[in-house]
């Protein structure tokens, strides 16, 4: 399957970054101090191609979807708990919902593919406020069980980069934040995983939802079955199709837009990286404009992070989803603009650099 792409630029200006390392370094404060945080406010610096960059309208979107592979048993949980945590999200209940709240960020819950009508008994042309429906064409209910067949249609799958590219489009800001929900989700993933990285299902297969330990035999015992259903297959978009989820190819195409736009896309944990896995894959520049939140506790999360070769900010045992590790990792992104933007240097403040010495003792 092909794909209509407009090549990403490469973000990298070395007059600018040269520039941000210079402010860095003068700042008051012991060469380095900060440790990570200035590297994230370099990185902040180099997508928003800026010295004093700021983070504007940040947008929390979370795809929803569900999966004909949960039919198989892969979750500890039923599928109607997707469209059940829809409305909590909606009604504001969600752990999501709360960190968002907390820290002003736009809430917006897409209906990726999930089996419900959230619109049913309102009146024609009528919406509800934080949620978008962005359902494919023959897919209304989720995607298809991929241990009997391709989850998706080829057309289905482009489809559903399209509507996230156009739901990017749409929303203010420089800066997208991934969140999901979708039980089978964490299944989706490991397969996309396994398939794209070559590691065995086994390594990639995790609890999820909070499977014991027979539970996450018997889920990769159905996963191998879906990797040797599809073992032909090599071409990204084809495995996305094949194994994927419609939030997670939704979310494909929002990180390829944002990308394009030059937004900050803060990654939340396994789901949402497995959609950076694949635009990854079909644009590797995506990584320079992407902050991963933190280091998921599903296991799989950890090899993605390596085999993408970069770091997440927080690891805090975390394996719920929703985004809420990504808004847990928010104030980070906006200390290290801060610390650009409004820490004195060492000429502004009137402080000697040969302070550092007994400033660092």
């Amino acid at each position: 399957m092909t794909l209509q792409t407009t090549p990403l630029a490469d973000i990298h200006n070395p007059a600018l970054t040269q520039s941000l390392q210079h402010k860095l370094n003068n700042k008051t404060k012991p060469l380095g101090s900060l440790g990570r945080l200035e590297a994230l406010a370099l990185q902040l610096g180099q997508i928003l191609d800026s010295e004093n960059p700021a983070l504007e309208q940040p947008q929390m979107v979370v795809f929803a979807a569900d999966h004909g592979l949960a039919a198989r048993g892969v979750s500890a949980f039923p599928s109607d708990v997707t469209w059940q945590m829809v409305e909590n999200f909606l009604a504001g209940g969600a752990a999501v919902s709360v960190l968002a709240r907390q820290h002003g960020l736009a809430l917006t819950v897409v209906d990726c593919g999930v089996q419900r009508d959230f619109l049913a008994g309102l009146p024609a042309g009528a919406t509800r406020p934080g949620l978008q429906v962005r359902k494919v064409a023959g897919a209304e209910g989720g995607t298809a069980d991929s241990s009997a067949g391709a989850a998706m249609a080829p057309a289905q799958c482009r489809q559903a980069i399209a509507n996230g590219r156009a739901l990017v489009q749409g929303l203010p800001g420089n800066t997208l934040i991934l969140g999901e929900m979708g039980i089978g989700n964490t299944s989706a993933a490991s397969l996309l995983l396994a398939k794209l990285t070559g590691l065995d299902i086994a390594q990639c297969t995790g609890a999820g939802t909070g499977l014991d330990s027979e539970g996450v035999q018997r889920k990769t015992a159905v996963l191998r079955e879906v990797m040797q259903r599809h073992a032909a297959l090599i071409d990204p978009l084809d495995v996305l199709a094949a194994m994927g989820g419609l939030e997670i190819a939704t979310m494909v195409g929002a990180v390829l837009q944002a990308a394009h736009e030059r937004r900050v896309v803060l990654v939340d944990g396994f789901i949402t990286t497995s959609a950076v896995l694949v635009a990854h894959a079909l644009a590797p520049q995506v990584l320079q404009r992407c902050v991963f939140a933190h280091r998921s506790g599903e296991r799989g999360h950890e090899f993605m992070l390596q085999h993408l070769g970069v770091q997440a900010l927080l690891d805090l045992g975390l394996r719920l989803g929703e985004g809420s590790g990504a808004a847990l990792a928010w104030p980070l992104l906006q200390s290290a603009c801060a610390i650009l933007r409004e820490m004195a240097s060492f000429a502004s403040a009137g402080v000697s650099e040969k302070s550092q010495s007994a400033h660092a003792g």
